[in-house]
């Protein structure tokens, strides 16, 4: 890591944390696999306050995810204090002279790791009391009442009955834009979404927008310690969440969503948590939906990795394996559409 990038940071939180004396840097590395943020892991050695872990999320030059580090960062403060576990949310930093791009700094969650999609068994004996915990914080994310939050400033209250339309039309536009190729199951996909929206948001909720398997940190007893990536959050129907953490691509298991509970048993732990009742037409719609907005996550990362504005390795993987297999995906959810229709 450079030498210049530590005086930078060195310079900034003595700016911000003049009451820490002389700052000084122990570690310095960068979280690599984000792909909407730069992501560094800075420890600190502070003349008052002593040692302490420090995450910089800053903005990249080139994003797969075009999102604003204000809503990522009021996503977290919507949280501070309460059941559902985030790292501290400390300083928001918009001028451009301290790391050239836009950032915000956390408190580091120490000691603990996160789950990869690619692990046959990510969790090991503490499977159920992790899932438990999973599904159990995410019916608490619906239940956060979204119009006092601090996200609310950041990102519009959309009506009970327009919250599908409103994402529907978000990443239908993020395809437009980057296909490289024609894509006519994704096409083939929105037609039939347009065609049968599902029923309105039982609560129109605080939305986290990638909930999954490696977007949380968990320690050594099993414990979730702390719930990460909060830059696609926004306020829509949280069924939408519970679709996505529920897609078959977030774990080798396919019996086990996320690699956690089975499915019938994850969906009664967000029903108890949230408050909310699962109608199974609504979340076969927005499960169609969670493949699909992945669809159009990786098809801007292959566009990305291939004009060579992104070279990181998650770019090739997320084109060469998850794009294939979400186009998959949505295949067969359009056939047992019609078989259903039928």
């Amino acid at each position: 890591m450079s030498a210049d990038l530590e005086a930078r940071i060195v310079r900034y939180l003595a700016h911000r944390m003049p009451e820490a004396g002389r700052v000084s840097i122990i570690s310095l590395s960068r979280i690599h696999g984000g792909a909407s943020r730069e992501t560094f892991r800075v420890r600190i050695d502070a003349e008052r306050g002593g040692q302490r872990g420090l995450i910089f999320r800053r903005d990249p030059v080139s994003t797969l995810i075009e999102t604003e580090r204000e809503v990522e960062f009021a996503a977290y403060r919507s949280f501070m204090g309460s059941a559902v576990p985030v790292p501290g949310a400390l300083f928001l930093e918009r001028e451009l002279d301290w790391l050239e791009r836009p950032f915000f700094v956390m408190e580091e969650v120490e000691g603990c790791t996160a789950g990869s999609i690619l692990a046959a068994d990510p969790y090991g004996a503490h499977r159920r009391k992790i899932g438990e915990q999973f599904f159990t914080i995410l019916g608490q994310i619906a239940r956060r009442d979204a119009a006092s939050s601090d996200l609310a400033r950041h990102s519009p209250m959309p009506a009970a009955d327009a919250a599908w339309e409103a994402e529907l039309d978000k990443w239908e536009k993020v395809i437009d834009e980057d296909e490289l190729e024609p894509q006519p199951i994704a096409r083939a996909a929105i037609r039939w979404m347009r065609s049968n929206p599902p029923p309105p948001a039982q609560r129109v909720s605080i939305v986290h927008g990638d909930y999954r398997t490696g977007n949380f940190l968990f320690d050594t007893s099993g414990s979730i310690r702390a719930v990460l990536d909060w830059e696609m959050a926004h306020l829509g129907d949280p069924l939408e969440d519970l679709g996505w953490a529920l897609d078959p691509l977030w774990s080798a298991d396919r019996e086990h969503p996320g690699g956690m509970l089975k499915r019938e048993d994850a969906i009664a732990v967000w029903e108890r948590a949230s408050g909310l009742k699962v109608d199974p037409a609504a979340l076969r719609w927005w499960s169609m939906f969670a493949s699909f907005k992945g669809l159009a996550i990786w098809i801007s990362s292959a566009k990305e990795f291939q004009a060579g504005t992104n070279t990181d390795p998650v770019m090739a993987f997320s084109g060469l394996y998850c794009l294939p297999f979400h186009n998959k995906r949505l295949a067969d959810m359009l056939i047992q559409a019609k078989e259903i229709a039928s």
